[in-house]
This record gives structure tokens, sequence and C-alpha cells, in this order.
């Protein structure tokens, strides 16, 4: 069985070391996260504490596809991470580097716009309404200034 284990396998763009668990291997990929990982394993019917390094090259294949189209394969919808897109208006699921491009071209569409959350962004502030008279002092943005010469 020794001859069979592989220390590194590739899954979505990502390298993942072999020694880890099937869960925790899978949430090592930007964009899955710990209950999305298991309800993976639970769908392929995986043992979840079995070293990912131990996998066959088609279940790997067949995780890869899971992770990329997680709605086909019956994972619940609300586990998904960009429900109703902004500009499709579908349900999807992004990760690695497509995920990081859409986040950064919410936040630039905030900032244009001047919503509130994209004036918040751009200035460093707290954007989910959290109070700033005792916490969020570091940086530039917040601070007090006193006149020299007194």
């Amino acid at each position: 069985m020794e001859e069979d284990f592989k220390h590194m396998i590739r899954i979505a763009r990502k390298d993942i070391h072999g020694n880890k668990t099937i869960e925790n291997a899978l949430a090592d990929i930007k964009g899955v996260g710990k209950a999305l990982a298991r309800s993976i394993g639970i769908v392929m019917d995986l043992d979840l504490n079995q070293k990912i390094g131990y996998l066959s090259d088609d279940e790997v294949a067949k995780i890869e596809e899971v992770i990329k189209d997680p709605k086909r394969s019956n994972v619940p919808e609300w586990m998904l991470n960009r429900r109703n897109d902004y500009e499709t208006g579908e349900t999807v699921h992004l990760i690695e580097s497509d995920l990081m491009m859409t986040l950064r071209d919410d936040l630039n569409r905030m900032k244009k716009t001047r919503s509130y959350k994209g004036r918040r962004h751009e200035v460093g502030l707290p954007v989910r309404g959290q109070r700033t008279k005792s916490t969020f002092r570091k940086g530039s943005s917040v601070g007090v200034r006193r006149r020299r010469g007194r």
C-alpha cells in the first residue's frame, strides 16, 4: 500500500500535501471551507479521516469535478459562495483566482459607485457597522492631531 501513496496532489490548481486528511486537504483550497469539504466527502462517499495521498487518480479527478460544479453533485445550494451573482443572477461556486478576481471586481464596483461600503473600504474603516471609538485605532485614517507650540 505504501507504493500507492502520493506525497503531493494537485486539485483545482493547488498543490496539496498527501499526509493531510481529505477534509483538511480540501479545506486548504481557497473557496472551499470545512463545511463544503465535509459535504463533498459525504456526497462522494469518502472516508474523511483517510489521508488524501492514498486516493487514486480517478477519485482525485472526481473530487475536482465536484469542486468545480458542486450544484450538479447535489451539494446544497446554500453552501455555494456566489449566490445570485450581481451580473448574471446565477448561483455558482468560485475557487482560487476566480474568487479573488470576483471579490476585487465587487470592491471596485462599490468604490466606483461611491456606495457607503465602497467609501469605508477606500478609507480603511470597518464596513459592517462596528464601533470605532475604541477599536480600529491603527492606521492613518483614525487619530487625533495636536498642534505644536502650546
